[in-house]
């Protein structure tokens, strides 16, 4: 037998609406009604029918998330997220995989899935600022990723210059001096791997360093065989630099399998930074020092910002720019491996 607000409401001694107040999760409720009408909950094993709500308020209780690369471990370890995220404001995640590809990613936001979806957040790698303003679904769309974008649109990303220069500082307080970026791309200015460079040089000439661009490795894409063949192009013109700030994990796991192939040892001989704090990174034979972006606050920045645009009706609320944290994650590719114990 289903159990009914009346219900809960009658076992609690309240009223059927504080008992849809706390369901609801609305603020206007006292702790102490929220502690018995939760109790309640619990002892008759209450469940709220979620696809009742959200079609009571004309929703479908589904968000979309469309993301360049699901094989790319950041971007499932950020779905992940997101899912958890959504399923605390009872939200369903419809997962799209765009490849990087503008023509997919001009179908996910001009309305393809209009009738199934109340939100989109989308990591957009091709979309120009003019494809986004012609946009006519009216459902929102909050923009992740480090792109920019002068837009009406809510955007979640970490500072990449800001991030790249705390690598880059961390490998100069160790003493390194010929610092290699590897990862550059022939990229738009708004691009995060220029926005990563540009991190690279301001830091560099804030130390009274020349960045040598000849230091600088362009690659094809963000994996681990464009990190190798990154690092042996570089090794291969004569260039040894003492250090490496890669534009992700993906690129230094791949560049640091190359130094060993080389004879190269890690740090001893290179040190190196990555960029993602991948899961993969913590258990290589030398485990990665990473910049982390906070991939949970990412997640939750932008759920809320679909959830609040959904409750102003697409109106007023001032477009917002936000920019979760991130921390250097120092391990033994810079710092060796340390004592057990």
């Amino acid at each position: 037998m289903r159990v009914s607000l009346k219900d809960v409401a009658a076992h609690a001694g309240v009223s059927v609406k504080t008992v849809s107040n706390v369901v609801n999760k609305y603020q206007h409720v006292t702790p102490a009604t929220r502690e018995k009408v939760q109790r309640a909950i619990d002892a008759l094993g209450y469940r709220p029918n979620l696809t009742a709500r959200h079609l009571r308020k004309g929703r479908t209780g589904i968000i979309a998330l469309a993301v360049p690369e699901l094989g790319n471990p950041y971007f499932a370890e950020l779905a992940g997220a997101v899912v958890d995220a959504a399923a605390a404001h009872d939200y369903t995640v419809l997962l799209d995989h765009t490849q990087g590809s503008r023509e997919r990613e001009l179908l996910v936001t001009q309305g393809f899935r209009a009738r199934v979806i109340d939100g989109l957040i989308l990591n957009p790698l091709e979309l120009e600022a003019e494809d986004l303003a012609a946009r006519t679904d009216d459902a929102p769309l909050v923009l992740i990723g480090e792109r920019r974008y002068d837009l009406p649109h809510d955007h979640i990303a970490i500072d990449n210059i800001a991030a790249a220069r705390t690598a880059v500082r961390h490998l100069l307080d160790l003493g390194r001096r010929r610092i290699a970026f590897l990862g550059a791309r022939g990229d738009r200015p708004s691009q995060p791997s220029h926005l990563r460079l540009l991190g690279w040089q301001a830091e560099l000439a804030a130390s009274g360093v020349a960045a040598d661009e000849a230091l600088v490795a362009p690659v094809e894409g963000w994996d681990r065989a464009d990190g190798a063949a990154g690092m042996a192009a570089l090794l291969d013109a004569g260039q040894r630099p003492d250090a490496v700030f890669a534009y992700n994990d993906l690129i230094a796991i791949g560049a640091m399998r190359v130094m060993s192939e080389r004879g190269l040892r890690v740090p001893e001989d290179v040190a190196v930074v990555g960029f993602d704090d991948l899961t993969e990174g913590r258990y290589g034979a030398v485990t990665l020092t990473t910049v982390a972006p906070d991939k949970q606050a990412i997640a939750r920045l932008a759920v809320e910002s679909i959830v609040e645009r959904l409750a102003w009706e697409g109106g007023d609320g001032a477009t917002r720019r936000l920019h979760p944290g991130f921390a250097l994650m120092e391990r033994e590719s810079t710092l060796g491996r340390r004592p057990a114990g």
